[in-house]
């Protein structure tokens, strides 16, 4: 007989406290069973005279994590989906209809269908720790929250905030949520039960209104108002996510449904909404990210003896202060700043200093925990209190015998087993670690800018490099709030190798006459955050044209960028540092730069749709990441796909280069290849993909249901945010406001991973 997750316990004071405890896991889970568990549980307490019911978790971190994933991966029919919405609606109705209060005491995560539990109970109470957070992320799988979540909260918050939690997955604070109304206190964890207790004693909950502000008082207050609401999110959804992505305008209509329709039909639009999207093709690519990045963090060995507690950065440019930055405030450790100069130390530690500021000004750091944060940062220009460190990373301009010299120095100043981790973007670490006298204390470590906000990190070993190596790497940078990808030391890596023909591509194509603003629009419709050419300014063209020759001496002509292009920097056109690239930057805006044609010898005559612009650029991008998996540059789909969605924003609603090509069919993608490469013979498709396409093969096997299911052990809802690690799954589909978009990729875990690309991909300090 199955444990039963609840247990029942009732006071003298008929104050009935149940505990909810899923047995052999680490968090609070919706299953399956849970539904019927309560239903006997409520019944049970209907016949012992119950005043009053607590409900507390038996997890000391959690409260409910969210639902189980793999109750929804397994479902194959709509009717199923529409099934499970509307047993959660049943179950928690028939709380809501208790003779008795009831009360959530929540301390950690309540998240998704953990918050929609606690919505349902009279009163919620929760601690003042900073681990307990409030949410219904469910956006970021593609879905809207199934269990009553748009119906109830924005009876408590009003129609403006539940808008903007839940199209932006958005966590909640516990003094935020206090404030908001979402809940009826927030008090320290020792009080917790007693105070529930106590509300509990209250009696049954009189509706109340929300706590909102004059302005918003009056626009949801009547029909006009409110359909300026509603208009606004959707056309800024439409904006945002370009129609991609049908979560947010699905939670848009049940959220709407709440207050324009009676309760039976608006609760039948949120599981009608539900069921929909649990089988859209966008939900299952997003959940398949889930489960990836989930498979990802199990991988490796983590204990003690891996443990990195102090580390060094050489280099006060951008991408050292950055990497100084999630050292010290994600992984929590001591970081020393080497620069040659005291400017660039200055400069490095006030990057940190000013982001912290914004968090403390927001009140989601006191002014004490921005000075602790602050206080492990320290500089120097040399190479004093090295001793000791554990880990040295170093990220200073693409030059081999600086970076040579470096690995000299730290093998000098440091310990025998401190690591030498090279953050260059091009330079091979076999190289790098030519003369080390202790190479299998090298690796790469490559970082995408801004380093704290673009989840990906490729780590590159070298032949030399020792297995505990890379181990203690891996798990370090998941402490940065990274998800780490290893892949093989080989010019570009995997992410630069697969951009560079995508934006080469771009290239070509603006030098036969396609306008920058239609290439660029034409990536943007595909789902890319941003257009190839607009990256390439954001990146800086001056990076690019250093990266290329190494690609090209390495791999070949196919990585060779147009000649074109050194007219650009000649011209001091470097892109958006410079305020001058192919658009022309001011502190507001950006618009085409149409000197840039004369300037490349380019006159526009667009002769292609859009379509077939997109076409051309990521068939050079999926060609190229065939080659990388058959190289063995990634040791699998899975790491390509995770790699080109964190690392350059490939389309997340399509799952990845490998998954967009599995759903294309192998055949396909190789025709159409062969097509274009009667005009240009780059096209031509690889072996391998051709290979594929002839044996009817896929990237991905199918795996049987119970299989992929023991793989997959641990696959919540919103947990994985539950203990500040982020799953980085496309949250930027359903921005409401540039306001709320600033709000959301300053918070603690950012998980927005199509809005950080966009900021580019390899700024080197």
């Amino acid at each position: 007989m199955t444990q039963s997750v609840f247990s029942l316990d009732v006071d003298d004071n008929g104050i009935a406290v149940v505990t909810i405890d899923v047995p052999g896991e680490k968090m609070n889970t919706l299953r399956d069973t849970f539904a019927d568990d309560l239903k006997t549980l409520l019944d049970d307490a209907k016949q012992q005279s119950v005043k009053g019911m607590v409900f507390i978790s038996g997890k000391s971190d959690n409260f409910i994590a969210g639902a189980d994933v793999k109750m929804l991966d397994s479902v194959e029919r709509r009717e199923d989906a529409l099934a499970i919405s509307e047993l959660c609606h049943r179950a928690f109705f028939d709380m809501k209809k208790l003779p008795f209060p009831t009360v959530s005491a929540i301390h950690g995560a309540a998240l998704g269908g953990g918050l929609e539990f606690a919505l349902a109970c009279d009163y919620r109470v929760c601690t003042d720790s900073d681990i307990t957070k409030l949410g219904l992320p469910e956006v970021q799988l593609g879905l809207l929250p199934g269990g009553g979540g748009t119906q109830r909260l924005p009876k408590l918050v009003g129609l403006q905030k539940a808008l903007e939690w839940t199209l932006t997955g958005k966590q909640i604070r516990a003094k935020q949520a206090k404030k908001s109304g979402l809940v009826n206190d927030c008090v320290p964890q020792t009080v917790l039960l007693k105070v529930a207790k106590e509300f509990a004693l209250k009696g049954k909950a009189k509706a109340s209104k929300p706590k909102l502000d004059r302005v918003s008082q009056l626009l949801e207050s009547n029909p006009f108002g409110r359909n300026i609401i509603f208009k606004k999110a959707q056309e800024n959804v439409l904006k945002k996510t370009g129609g991609h992505y049908p979560a947010p305008l699905a939670i848009i209509k049940a959220i709407r449904a709440s207050v324009e329709l009676d309760e039976l039909k608006a609760y039948k639009t949120e599981a009608e909404g539900f069921a929909t999207l649990v089988m859209s093709s966008e939900s299952k690519a997003l959940r398949g990210i889930f489960f990836a990045t989930t498979e990802m963090k199990k991988e490796w060995r983590n204990d003690d003896a891996l443990a990195i507690t102090k580390t060094a950065v050489l280099g006060g440019g951008l991408m050292g202060a950055g990497i100084a930055h999630v050292s010290a405030v994600k992984a929590g450790v001591l970081v020393r700043i080497k620069d040659v100069a005291e400017q660039g130390i200055s400069n490095a530690m006030n990057y940190s200093y000013k982001i912290l500021d914004k968090k403390q000004k927001r009140r989601i750091l006191s002014t004490a925990e921005l000075q602790q944060t602050m206080n492990r940062i320290t500089g120097t220009t040399n190479y004093s209190g090295f001793k000791h460190i554990d880990l040295v990373i170093e990220a200073v301009f693409e030059d081999l015998s600086l970076k040579q010299g470096m690995v000299a120095d730290v093998e000098r100043e440091c310990q025998a087993n401190t690591i030498f981790a090279s953050n260059t973007s091009s330079l091979p670490i076999s190289q790098i670690a030519a003369e080390a006298a202790r190479p299998e204390n090298v690796i790469g470590l490559h970082y995408f800018s801004p380093v704290e906000k673009m989840p990906l990190v490729e780590i590159i070993p070298h032949e030399g490099t020792s297995q505990e190596t890379i181990a203690r790497i891996v798990n370090f940078a998941r402490k940065q709030g990274k998800t780490p990808i290893v892949v093989k030391d080989k010019a570009g890596f995997y992410v630069n190798r697969i951009l560079a023909p995508y934006v080469n591509e771009a290239a070509n194509l603006l030098l036969a006459g396609e306008p920058i603003e239609k290439i660029d629009a034409a990536l943007v419709e595909f789902g890319f955050p941003v257009g190839p050419l607009a990256l390439l300014d954001e990146v800086g063209i001056d990076i690019g044209s250093k990266i290329a020759p190494i690609l090209e001496k390495e791999l070949g002509d196919r990585f060779k960028a147009p000649d074109a292009f050194s007219r650009l920097i000649d011209a001091k056109r470097l892109g958006r540092k410079t305020g001058r690239g192919f658009y022309l930057y001011d502190k507001k805006s950006k618009k085409v730069d149409e000197s840039v044609y004369e300037l490349l010898g380019v006159s526009p005559s667009p002769r292609l749709n859009k379509s077939e612009i997109a076409q051309r650029c990521v068939a050079q991008m999926l060609n190229e990441a065939a080659r990388c998996l058959d190289e063995g540059i990634i040791a699998s789909p899975r790491d390509g796909d995770i790699g080109a969605i964190f690392g350059i924003g490939f389309p997340p609603f399509l799952g990845g280069p490998f998954s967009y090509m599995d759903k294309l069919g192998a055949d396909k993608v190789s025709s159409e290849m062969a097509t274009f490469a009667n005009f240009n013979p780059v096209f031509a498709p690889c072996a391998p993909l051709v290979a594929m396409a002839d044996a009817g093969g896929r990237f991905y096997q199918v795996v049987p249901a119970q299989t992929q299911q023991n793989i997959v052990e641990t696959t919540v809802v919103d947990d994985a945010i539950s203990k500040d690690e982020t799953t980085d799954i496309e949250s930027s589909e359903a921005t409401v406001t540039n306001a709320e978009r600033e709000d959301a990729e300053n918070s603690e875990t950012d998980t927005n991973v199509v809005n950080s690309a966009c900021e580019g991909t390899d700024k080197k300090s």
